[in-house]
């Protein structure tokens, strides 16, 4: 008898073991939840919970939720281009198709994804999309090369830093 209840004991606390498992949270939670307390403690400014604020770092605009050297930077770099959404809390910017008239057969898209709060090269993330004229109107994707993606990259980090000297040199 003391064999069966020890079974049904066993057989109860591991159902509430496994069943207690499906409320863990997952491995994306776990990273959200950190990337919320990485913005929380650096020195980089952004949206903190409850309102709270660091006012102390280089980088701290108020009202924006990421990197302020890498928000200016990627408007200043895509400002040729019409602009769809802003986000600056998300971090995220969308353009709206953009033809050169030089070459009116293919137009260009650009989303550009802001990741921290901090002034880093993997901080950010920009994805470009293109389309070309079949004619009459009728646009189809076409491939666009990762190297522009880089390149665009490259020239929102660089002037970024020229943001950031500027502002702190200007501190003396």
């Amino acid at each position: 008898m003391s064999f069966i209840r020890g079974a049904a004991v066993l057989a109860i606390a591991s159902s509430v073991l496994v069943s207690g498992c499906s409320m863990m949270p997952t491995r994306e939670a776990r990273g959200d939840r950190e990337r919320v307390y990485a913005t929380q403690e650096n020195d980089g400014g952004g949206f903190h919970l409850f309102g709270g604020r660091r006012s102390s770092g280089p980088d701290t605009e108020a009202g924006i939720g990421v990197n302020s050297y890498l928000w200016r930077a990627s408007l200043d770099t895509l400002s040729f281009m019409p602009l769809s959404s802003a986000d600056p809390w998300g971090g995220i910017i969308i353009t709206d198709w953009y033809v050169n008239p030089e070459k009116p057969d293919e137009r260009f898209k650009a989303t550009v994804y802001i990741l921290d709060t901090r002034l880093r090269a993997d901080a950010l993330n920009v994805a470009i999309f293109k389309q070309v004229d079949t004619g009459g109107g009728q646009w189809v994707d076409s491939a666009v090369t990762s190297q522009t993606e880089t390149d665009i990259e490259n020239a929102i980090l660089t002037r970024a830093r020229q943001l950031r000297l500027a502002n702190t040199s200007g501190r003396g």
